[in-house]
């Protein structure tokens, strides 16, 4: 398996992704997460509608939690024929008490934690800490990816503007 070292830090210290990274052109790799009620769920299920794939560590960390409920609240403004996923390595379980509690209820969570499966393919996987990186990807309603933004530090938030601006762009 390729790793990737120089791309994140976390607190400015290197980390090493693990797996083949994407870019735009792409065809949106295959993956099979566990949605709240345990069912897999993968690219497939959402054939025909624009992808937003949110990547974050842990929803239960500041960041990540602020990030997960900022796409909620712009998801409203993108349509139906837009999904946003947002995929950790949390169990289904806290995902599920985290959508409660939060109130999210237009965003996807799906937990990666069993097998790494989107981690892999996407090329997120952090090997030091088992976690996924911090990334947003936009994936068109023809399956192929429109645009990847990778966070350099871990511990900031994606740029907002330019993901929205994407999704609004694909076809």
């Amino acid at each position: 398996m390729t790793e990737r070292t120089g791309l994140i830090t976390f607190k400015g210290n290197g980390l090493t992704l693990v797996g083949d990274g994407v870019k735009v052109g792409d065809k949106a790799p295959a993956f099979t997460a566990l949605a709240n009620d345990l069912s897999p769920k993968g690219p497939a299920d959402f054939a025909g509608k624009k992808l937003v794939i949110v990547s974050v560590p842990s929803l239960d960390t500041p960041v990540c939690d602020l990030e997960t409920r900022r796409f909620n609240t712009e998801a409203a403004a993108l349509g139906g024929d837009v999904a946003i996923l947002t995929v950790s390595m949390d169990l289904p379980f806290a995902q599920a008490r985290w959508c409660g509690a939060a109130g999210a209820d237009k965003v996807t969570t799906l937990s990666d934690h069993r097998d790494a499966s989107f981690g892999l393919a996407y090329g997120l996987l952090i090997k030091e800490l088992r976690l996924l990186a911090r990334s947003v990807i936009v994936v068109d309603t023809t399956g192929t990816i429109t645009y990847v933004q990778l966070v350099k530090e871990t511990t900031d938030e994606p740029d907002y503007a330019a993901a929205i601006e994407a999704v609004k762009a694909a076809s």
